[in-house]
């Protein structure tokens, strides 16, 4: 049975309608949080950066195993904080409250185990973890440790996600059906082509640090700068960008995740030495659940997308769609089309009703589209979700993306590598977070 039509839908027309989306934040400057960055790169400092826009928070201690960033951190942050190429120092001092880890990949689920053992707050960057059985270790360090721990999916929080997590619910675009989310990239920087400064050496990087978890190998500044392209550090475009996708899909939702999950791709232009593709297709099955119907999900990434920078997630319902992006939802829903505006609708109707080809021919009505873009003074997503890390650290309060929310959005991005390099489909069960035999 469709559902009404929803108040804020009005007549039939052609022309957007536009909504304000507004949020409004409360601050206890009085309550300080002490962070420390663990890894001092690009994402780390974005982080960081964003973190000290919130009243009352400070930044006291930093590591990183290149010293150039070391140094840069005194630079930006101040000649009085402590720096380190030993995360474990930062994690001895009493007067760190919390950390952000920026680092690699490879790195995130140890270094979030240390630090939440150690009585700290953590805010990891995204993928929570590295690879698929690490996950289940730092959910249970963060029940152990009561602190609070947040994957860093930036976006999650957003105005967008928060707009059409609530038109899903009302109904807007009727039953879930599908739902689809496309990254597009066409440049250097974009393609992790990161790069490398003129004093990278092994002076001056702390390479057997690096790789001491992993394989051994001798230095090699392109493997330490432009980690991503390497499997050993990095998780591929599924681990940087479809995590994003996964994270906001699952909050919108309140999906556990698919269950069936396989890929496609290949390396079809950035033939630089990677060994992972540039090009990456993934589809995924969700479950019937109590949180949602069945739908099926697609996702591509195309780092040799001459649109350069196109990125979208959109769910299809059985009434209407809509467009989500972390400043803007454009929620579009169709009138219900006569049959004898369509000649095979129009047979079909005069198949069962007799009456049908005594109606009048309906015209084809334009969507109702509803914009909704966020105020102008609107901080954005990134500060939306350090701002509600801090305030679980201040007050305790859950975030949306803990441990447990972060595995599950890691997981399918992980196994949609593994589905990709051994050419397999496979079954995961998102309630109790394994990999399922077939």
């Amino acid at each position: 049975m469709s559902l009404p039509m929803l108040p804020y839908f009005g007549k039939s027309t052609n022309q957007p309608t536009s909504r304000p989306l507004h949020r409004k934040r409360s601050f206890d400057a009085d309550s300080p949080v002490n962070l420390a960055l663990i890894g001092a790169g690009g994402m780390g400092n974005a982080d960081m950066q964003t973190a000290l826009r919130i009243p009352g928070v400070r930044i006291v201690a930093a590591c990183d195993l290149y010293d150039g960033r070391l140094e840069a951190c005194k630079k930006t942050y101040g000649p009085d904080i402590f720096t380190t190429r030993d995360y474990r120092e930062i994690l001895k001092r009493d007067d760190v409250d919390g950390v952000i880890i920026g680092t690699p990949d490879h790195w995130h689920k140890q270094i979030s185990v240390d630090a939440l053992n150690s009585g700290k707050a953590v805010y990891c960057e995204k993928p929570m973890v590295h690879h698929i059985e690490e996950g289940m270790e730092v959910v249970e360090a963060q029940r152990r440790s009561g602190k609070t721990f947040q994957v860093g999916s930036q976006g999650m929080s957003s105005l967008g996600n928060e707009k059409a997590k609530e038109l899903l619910a009302a109904g807007a675009i009727g039953t879930l059906n599908y739902a689809e989310g496309f990254w597009a990239r066409n440049s250097p920087l974009g393609a992790w082509q990161y790069p490398i400064p003129e004093d990278a050496s092994p002076e001056t990087v702390g390479w057997d640090a690096y790789i001491s978890n992993t394989t051994r190998r001798e230095f090699d500044p392109l493997r330490f700068f432009r980690w991503r392209n390497y499997r050993d550090y990095g998780t591929g475009v599924s681990g940087d960008l479809f995590v994003h996708l996964f994270s906001s899909l699952h909050f919108i939702t309140n999906s556990k995740g698919p269950n069936k999950i396989q890929a496609t791709g290949g390396l079809r232009y950035w033939k630089d030495g990677r060994e992972v593709p540039d090009i990456l297709l993934g589809m995924f099955d969700y479950p019937d659940t109590e949180e949602h119907p069945p739908f099926n999900l697609s996702l591509r990434v195309n780092f040799v997308d001459g649109t350069s920078g196109s990125t979208y997630l959109r769910l299809v319902g059985s009434e209407g769609a809509m467009d989500v992006k972390w400043r803007e939802v454009v929620l579009r829903k169709n009138e219900a089309v006569d049959p004898n505006a369509d000649p095979f609708l129009a047979q079909k109707s005069k198949e069962t009703d007799s009456a049908a080809s005594s109606r009048d021919r309906a015209g084809i009505k334009g969507p109702n589209e509803v914009v909704y873009k966020a105020d102008d003074n609107y901080l954005g997503a990134h500060y939306d979700h350090l701002y509600n890390f801090i305030n679980g650290i201040r007050t305790g309060t859950p975030v949306a993306e803990d441990a447990v929310f972060g595995f599950r959005a890691a997981a399918p991005a992980l196994l949609c590598n593994d589905s990709y390099f051994n050419n397999q489909i496979i079954h995961w069960d998102p309630v109790n977070m394994k990999v399922l035999k077939k």
